[in-house]
């Protein structure tokens, strides 16, 4: 292994850490400037992880960190300090430091966090070689092999595809991946969401529409349709189309004319259409929102993404990739993963998929403070899914479970699931005591009526704190601990469910 160098003018400083390395069979090689340091990198020697103080006669560490990361960029560097500002930790973090260790530092402590950038320094150098070229997709999960496969067979077909899976699963990847190995990859791609226009725009969207065809309307306008003559159209969402809409798209794939709005002469585009749904077309052709035979004419060949739950081996690539391309967006150094972290991300079930995992990969490429990412560094979302999953369902219907969670000096009796069910939604409840709003009203007015006449100080906070740890369990519960879900269910913000657990106690 290549030795740990240590800069530092101080030399019990230097001593300390060598003696405390050497008892850790870890090789070590001090300098008392950085001149000596970028000296010894131009006679081709080169540590495994470097320890630089910050200020020293001769030079700065931050200036040495940025010569260094020039050379080697996937180097970690530790940059040491007794002068524990905000602008030295800043610089050390913005020129792409491992950590930031203030002085005087305990020494263990010291030696852990020298160990981890010697093991993260060994990942890296596997890690470079696997990602210097990224593919344009990723997955070694059976499901996505599959997935892999169908492609292939489609790459010199004009065939119509209709892709299924899951909002933020990947469908427009597949279908850029269609296009990009079809044929037709020399022409253009042209993606719509049809759920995302008014009902108004989007026939001219996908038409185009003539000049004057209606108000605002000054000039023509070419449609998706026209856009994407020669290449491949991808209508995303296609399950949320006006059903006035899907007749005149069937009429375009059945025949390949269409009209711009306001137009009298039939056009013609040479398109292959692929479409995708997080949607059961299936269910929404029994319920007659979707045409049985636009389905049936979308339905040629169908592809389904797996949703990342069910390919769980995948999550560490997938965001190892996701951190790399985060921190180039960026322009900062990408960051690194503990095991322990990775575990935890693994084990999420992103509701979000692919898409979920990327917004939280760049979420701790700007928030988590070092360059090793740590279990506490992960966002309280995913800390409370690891939390609340373990545990096993808690009914409503159990008061002295709620009870038991949030002590309180007396009790009042929950109502049985359906009732609380029936009552908390309403749009309008009614006040209490009236009796329309159900039994469970009647007696939580008799309880702080009992509360209040008996002098107790904190009948709010205490009848309140019951209350909402009632709630909090009902959602969890139907959610399968997923805390997102959970409060957008009850409509609250994810903030507010994961500050009220902790308030309560729910995830003790």
């Amino acid at each position: 292994m290549k030795p740990i160098w240590i800069v530092d003018d101080d030399q019990s400083i230097r001593f300390v850490l060598e003696k405390a390395l050497a008892r850790e069979d870890l090789p070590v090689r001090s300098f008392t400037n950085p001149k000596d340091v970028l000296a010894a990198l131009d006679d081709h020697d080169e540590p495994q992880v470097l320890v630089s103080d910050i200020r020293m006669p001769g030079g700065s560490g931050i200036d040495l960190l940025a010569h260094v990361k020039e050379r080697h960029p996937g180097l970690p560097v530790i940059i040491m300090t007794a002068y524990s500002d905000l602008d030295s930790a800043v610089s050390a973090f913005q020129g792409g430091a491992f950590e930031y260790l203030p002085k005087p530092f305990d020494l263990p402590k010291a030696v852990e966090l020298i160990r981890r950038a010697v093991d993260e320094s060994v990942r890296e150098e596997v890690g470079d070689e696997r990602y210097a070229q990224v593919p344009e997709m990723l997955g070694q999960a059976p499901a996505m092999q599959d997935v892999f496969r169908a492609i292939g067979r489609l790459s010199q077909s004009n065939v119509t595809v209709l892709i299924t899976g899951e909002s933020g699963s990947g469908k427009e990847l597949v279908a850029r991946a269609l296009h990009k190995h079809s044929p037709r990859a020399a022409g253009p791609f042209v993606a719509i969401n049809t759920a995302a226009i008014p009902k108004d725009l989007l026939e001219s969207e996908l038409f185009g529409h003539e000049r004057g065809a209606f108000t605002g309307a000054q000039t023509m306008r070419r449609g998706r349709f026209e856009q994407a003559d020669g290449g491949t159209l991808f209508l995303d969402e296609i399950g949320d189309m006006p059903f006035d809409l899907q007749t005149r798209l069937l009429r375009v794939l059945s025949d390949g004319q269409f009209y711009r709005v306001g137009g009298h002469n039939p056009l013609r585009s040479n398109v292959r259409v692929i479409a995708a749904t997080h949607q059961n077309l299936e269910e929404r052709v029994k319920l007659g929102a979707f045409r049985e035979d636009l389905f049936h004419r979308l339905n040629v060949i169908r592809l389904r993404l797996p949703p990342l739950r069910e390919r769980r081996e995948d999550i560490p690539s997938l965001a190892r990739f996701f951190l790399q391309k985060s921190a180039k967006e960026l322009g900062v150094e990408a960051k690194r993963i503990s095991e322990s972290a990775l575990a935890r991300l693994t084990g999420f079930d992103y509701p979000g998929n692919v898409r979920q995992l990327e917004n939280v990969c760049h979420w701790l490429t700007v928030m988590a403070p070092a360059q090793v990412i740590e279990d506490k560094d992960l966002p309280p979302e995913l800390l409370g899914e690891a939390t609340m999953s373990p545990k096993p369902p808690v009914s409503v219907d159990a008061p002295a479970a709620i009870s038991a969670a949030v002590p309180v000096a007396t009790s009042w009796t929950l109502p049985p699931t359906d009732e609380l069910a029936v009552a908390v939604p309403a749009p309008q409840p009614a006040p209490l005591g009236n009796g329309a709003g159900g039994t469970w009203l009647l007696d939580l007015e008799r309880e702080a009526r009992h509360l209040l006449e008996g002098g107790r100080p904190d009948v709010w906070d205490a009848l309140t704190r019951q209350f909402e740890a009632c709630l909090i369990h009902a959602a969890l519960e139907l959610t399968r601990g997923r805390r997102i879900e959970a409060a957008h269910k009850l409509g609250i913000g994810r903030n507010t469910i994961t500050r009220k657990i902790q308030e309560l106690g729910l995830d003790d």
